[in-house]
């Protein structure tokens, strides 16, 4: 049987203290301030207005974006391991590259007669072969976005247009041996630049056992811009 609750008057009997018992007794003082102001340091104002690109001119803007893809260019011809290409990416590069050498490989305003690419051709053959090489990367587990990939291989063609212009300026010589084998040299060569610049801004974006299988399509993808430079023959 249950004992009975006592009352709280028998001797022996212990009243519980409430929880919360002398919180009352706490008084906060007026003296401490509550109320304040959060502020915005100046500088930090400053540098937001400086950065914003909304406020400046178009010709600002313009030569702003010239000026970053001057220096993509320089990172290209003198290829080092650097990540500027991957975090400050843009095709504007890529774009002036692509239709730079589709203008030169066109060897007349009519180039169906005499056998040469189309624009369209060559345009199509360099945007399709890097958004290919793009896909393949991604498969094969690399931590690179699509368009960081496409801004790469896009401006590691800038060694193939250079020879594109040599090989047109060594054309208007004298058709011979010596006028292709000299052709043959500036095409091999920068066809080894362009892999070299390209694998050291992508190559180690990929797993280490699967580098091999990425850097093969790029070998394909430039091996095939160079035969088409090194197979032209203006008409």
């Amino acid at each position: 049987m249950a004992k009975a609750a006592e009352s709280p008057g028998d001797p022996g009997t212990t009243t519980p203290r409430p929880l919360f018992a002398g919180l009352s007794d706490i008084s906060i003082s007026q003296d401490i301030p509550v109320e304040g102001e959060i502020t915005i340091p100046m500088r930090s104002q400053i540098r937001e207005f400086d950065s914003s690109t909304l406020n400046e001119s178009v010709q600002n803007t313009i030569m702003r974006d010239l000026k970053a893809v001057g220096k993509k260019f320089m990172h290209v011809l003198y290829p080092r391991k650097s990540n500027t290409l991957l975090r400050d990416w843009d095709l504007w590069g890529p774009l002036i590259l692509c239709v730079t050498l589709a203008l030169m490989l066109q060897s007349s305003v009519d180039s169906e007669k005499d056998g040469g690419p189309q624009f369209a051709e060559v345009f199509v053959i360099v945007w399709f072969g890097a958004v290919t090489i793009t896909l393949n990367s991604k498969l094969l587990g690399g931590n690179i976005s699509f368009f960081q990939s496409l801004c790469v291989l896009g401006y590691c063609i800038l060694p193939l247009t250079v020879a594109m212009l040599v090989c047109r300026l060594v054309l208007l010589a004298e058709p011979g041996p010596v006028n292709f084998m000299v052709r043959l040299f500036v095409v091999i060569v920068m066809f080894a630049w362009s892999i070299v610049a390209s694998t050291a801004f992508l190559a180690d974006s990929q797993p280490p056992n699967r580098k091999a299988l990425a850097i093969y399509p790029i070998f394909l993808f430039y091996f095939v811009i160079s035969w088409m430079i090194l197979t032209f023959t203006p008409q």
